[in-house]
């Protein structure tokens, strides 16, 4: 008979992480971490052996459901109703959400999402430390384009890209991120572009629209042999500064040897400076195993005729208000409102691509 009392089942995102810590995409963490680590991260930014990780990997859960575990030494991990894992326990420990949340967010403001995602129900402050075992292979249906770290990097290897970009992003193809991209191309012998597709807030891109936006891209614009596309099934953070850390760790672990921080990567509304990102990466500058790409928020100049940045354009200084910013926010708004971004700030193809799925997403659930 099956003990119902050595189950816990996961969130989606809980699930993400599992598989995400067994294919090695948060390495050098092998496992939920312990108080410990949990307490290093938050305050330094590093685990305890000192290995730069600027966010908590940590499986949270109620004290009522904590409380069946004790004195066992292993539990299953359920989601959807079946067992996707084992997990060896180290330790089980309370927290203080709110002090972890404006120690890693920089505010405990519930109107940022990563603090709602963490810190949003109280009751779930206990979190079970350990290393998953025997976890099955994620079918999270799309298919190849859910690519492990081997996998990313076994194609690296078969395409033999010596020098390999990386692009993070949460939202469809837009003129000032194809303007990234290629100045990344013009360094790099290839360029992963991997957009996040896990838990995001509402009203973020669903991963359908950023799917189908950048097979339009890529198919029509890029050259096949120097662009793999591919998705980050993980959740989002929205974290600034610590998250683009992150995310460069994550593309190192892929087999990049480059990552793109652009302006305010990984923010949300004015939580954080527009370049915050490019000074904690300097902290961290010849530790993170990988090159980080500090490039300027390009806009598009009418004087210029062309998509530019502050270093390349005079007129942005001259007159702030005469060119026009591209950003994921307002790309957002403006889909949202039924109107259509001009040629110069998104592609027809792309915009072509996303009138037959669904734009949004329209919860936050976990």
């Amino acid at each position: 008979m099956t003990d119902d009392s050595a189950k816990l089942e996961l969130t989606f995102s809980q699930f993400l992480e599992v598989t995400n810590i067994a294919t090695g995409t948060y390495a050098p963490v092998a496992g939920f971490m312990g108080s410990a680590d949990l307490k290093s991260v938050v305050s330094d930014m590093r685990l305890t052996d000192g290995s730069p990780f600027p966010i908590p990997i940590v499986l949270q859960t109620k004290k009522e459901l904590a409380d069946r575990f004790a004195g066992r030494d292993s539990i299953e991990l359920v989601f959807a109703g079946k067992t996707v894992a084992q997990l060896s326990i180290s330790e089980i420990f309370d927290v203080n959400l709110i002090e972890i949340a404006r120690a890693v967010f920089g505010t405990d403001s519930f109107d940022h999402p990563g603090v709602r995602f963490m810190a949003g129900d109280p009751s779930r402050n206990v979190m079970i430390a350990g290393i998953p075992q025997q976890v099955v292979t994620r079918q999270s249906g799309f298919g190849s384009w859910d690519m492990t770290p081997a996998e990313s990097r076994a194609y690296i290897a078969e395409m033999g890209w010596q020098t390999v970009a990386g692009f993070q992003t949460r939202n469809v193809p837009h003129r000032a991120h194809e303007y990234l991209q290629r100045t990344a191309l013009e360094v790099c012998d290839g360029l992963l572009i991997h957009p996040l597709v896990g838990w995001k807030k509402k009203g973020d891109f669903t991963p359908e629209a950023v799917l189908a936006g950048y097979q339009a891209l890529i198919s029509n614009y890029y050259p096949a042999n120097r662009v793999k596309l591919a998705l980050l099934l993980a959740p989002m953070r929205y974290a600034g500064p610590r998250e683009a850390l992150l995310h460069a760790i994550i593309r190192r672990n892929y087999g990049c040897t480059h990552f793109i921080v652009g302006r305010d990567h990984a923010g949300v509304g004015d939580f954080y400076g527009k370049y915050d990102a490019h000074a904690l990466a300097d902290r961290f500058r010849g530790e993170l195993g990988i090159e980080i790409l500090k490039l300027a928020g390009p806009f598009y100049c009418p004087a210029c005729d062309g998509i530019a940045t502050e270093k390349t354009c005079k007129h942005v200084h001259e007159s702030p208000d005469s060119v026009d910013h591209i950003a994921g926010t307002a790309m957002r708004q403006m889909l949202s409102a039924g109107g259509k971004p001009q040629p110069h700030l998104m592609r027809q193809e792309v915009l072509d691509a996303l009138k037959n799925v669904d734009l949004f997403v329209t919860g936050e659930d976990q």
